[in-house]
């Protein structure tokens, strides 16, 4: 191997000429010459590529000037590429010389012109020649199936040299280096959708080299993220994991994805919200991934499902999260258990018990609705204590108390309740998040007064879609609740089941 490493410029000069010969005749007598010579270039590009293995581009250049010229024509010529592994050694040739932070315009252009040679060796499309003619139907191929088949074939190869680390027979000593890998991501990108690359995707996606730092593109990783949430490509879950875990952009996007299709006017059903959370592939994780800095009281007291409490403690393990976690957002030297924007986001994970003290703060049980009010202006609004804060509580006090007197008041009006909901308060206009907060108060009066069950749709449908949106939200996620926690009583449960439909119809009737 030694000797014939010593002897490669003179081999080089040998296959140049041979390259230039090949493409510019498409004689049967240059086809025969190109089938004579396959096995003996095989090896010849395989010391090559042991060679460039340990060389930047530069060192490459100033060894063979002449590469490009060589690999070039090489990787247009059909017999060379469809040779045995031929198309994976060009690959890694090419890969060798690509650098991963060029230094200059000419490292740049050479960056442009191997990713279009290795897009070329990958793309089925492009690899239509008909110089092949003969020689397929010989081999028992039409032209439509044979580089399909070329093409499934190269990246079984490449998935075993990523799993195995080792290049026809050849055992490799040292990781595979970090450019070649970063290339063939590169090379990918515009290749993700086609069926076959696939295996190629995830062998990638769960490679790990000795590198402590990431040697994927992120140009792939965004690629791949892209088209799975798409539904361009199905991954498995260990790729979707891998690919998650090791590019935090996209677990962000996944995740503003998820958020989006969630909050879809045209997602109200909880059993339609539970489809959607499960198909996303995001509750898979476990919670420390979400949230590594969170209090371990404050999870310990979340977790606990309402279902194995007594309803009777429901209030008071109400009081135990709000004081948890208004210490935890108050105390400005918890900063190891994150932001309070962390805690909010935590504690939505499990909206169940914000909605469960909405209806408290109703239900008479609440001692002190002091506690249960903050919880509930942290869910629609998890700012710090600033003057908006301050002013939003003002005002869930004041609403708090005059839908409490409403229980007593017969006959109710619709104009009663649009008192209450208005945007604006003695102190000025109210926030929108406070505004959500009154409406969620209100719907539970609705629901929870004999009163407001003679006006609860005439109240609703005065509301604009995006609100009626809104309430049919909050009255799916009630009834979906009380139905898991056997608590439906037969005329609250008539009610939301009544509006639900009515207001439906209602919806799609305004909608067409």
């Amino acid at each position: 191997m030694a000797q014939d490493r010593l002897d490669l410029p003179l081999n080089f000069e040998f296959w140049l000429n041979k390259a230039v010969a090949w493409g510019q005749t498409t004689t049967l007598e240059s086809q025969q010459d190109v089938c004579l010579h396959l096995p003996q270039l095989q090896k010849f590009l395989q010391q090559i590529y042991e060679t460039l293995k340990h060389m930047d581009f530069s060192m490459a250049i100033d060894r063979f000037p002449l590469i490009g010229q060589l690999l070039g024509r090489l990787c247009w010529n059909p017999f060379v590429i469809g040779y045995d592994e031929n198309q994976k050694i060009l690959m890694w040739c090419l890969c060798c010389l690509y650098c991963s932070e060029p230094q200059n315009s000419i490292e740049v252009e050479a960056n442009i012109w191997i990713r279009s040679l290795l897009c070329h060796l990958l793309s089925s499309s492009k690899l239509g020649l008909n110089e092949v003619g003969s020689v397929i139907q010989a081999l028992g191929y039409t032209s439509p199936d044979y580089y399909p088949e070329l093409l499934k074939n190269m990246v079984l190869s490449l998935v075993t040299e990523l799993r195995v680390n080792h290049l026809n027979g050849f055992s490799i000593q040292k990781i595979i280096p970090e450019r070649q890998i970063k290339a063939i991501s590169l090379l990918c990108v515009p290749l993700l959708t086609l069926p076959d690359i696939l295996p190629l995707l995830e062998a990638l996606l769960t490679y790990h080299g000795g590198e402590p730092k990431e040697i994927l593109s992120s140009e792939f990783l965004e690629g791949v993220n892209e088209a799975f949430l798409q539904k361009k490509i199905v991954l498995s879950e260990s790729a979707v994991f891998s690919l998650w875990l090791r590019h935090l952009p996209s677990l962000e996007k996944a995740t503003l994805h998820l958020f989006e299709k969630l909050t879809s006017r045209y997602i109200n059903i909880p059993e339609e919200l539970e489809g959607v959370i499960k198909d996303s592939l995001l509750l898979k994780f476990p919670l420390k991934s979400y949230f590594p800095y969170a209090s371990p009281s404050l999870v310990m007291i979340l977790l606990q499902d309402p279902e194995d409490l007594p309803r009777g403690l429901w209030c008071q393990h109400l009081n135990h999260i709000s004081k948890t976690l208004k210490n935890i957002v108050e105390d400005q030297s918890t900063q190891s258990c994150g932001s309070p924007f962390e805690q909010w986001f935590l504690f939505i994970h499990f909206g169940e018990w914000a909605d469960i003290a909405a209806e408290e703060l109703l239900m008479w049980r609440a001692e002190s609705p002091e506690a249960l009010l903050w919880l509930l202006a942290f869910y629609y609004n998890p700012h710090d204590q600033n003057q908006e804060w301050i002013q939003t509580m003002v005002d869930v006090r004041a609403v708090h108390g005059h839908i409490m007197k409403l229980f007593d008041r017969t006959p109710l009006s619709v104009k009663d309740l649009q008192a209450v909901a208005g945007e604006s308060s003695e102190d000025g206009t109210r926030q929108p998040s406070t505004q959500r907060f009154i409406r969620h108060l209100l719907l539970n009066f609705l629901l929870f007064s004999s009163e407001g069950h003679t006006i609860a749709q005439e109240f609703i449908i005065t509301q604009t879609d995006e609100i009626i949106d809104e309430f049919l939200n909050l009255i799916a996620r009630a009834k979906s609740r009380w139905e898991r926690l056997g608590m439906e009583t037969p005329r609250t449960g008539k009610l939301a089941r009544d509006l639900l439909q009515e207001l439906q119809c209602y919806r799609t009737k305004h909608v067409l």
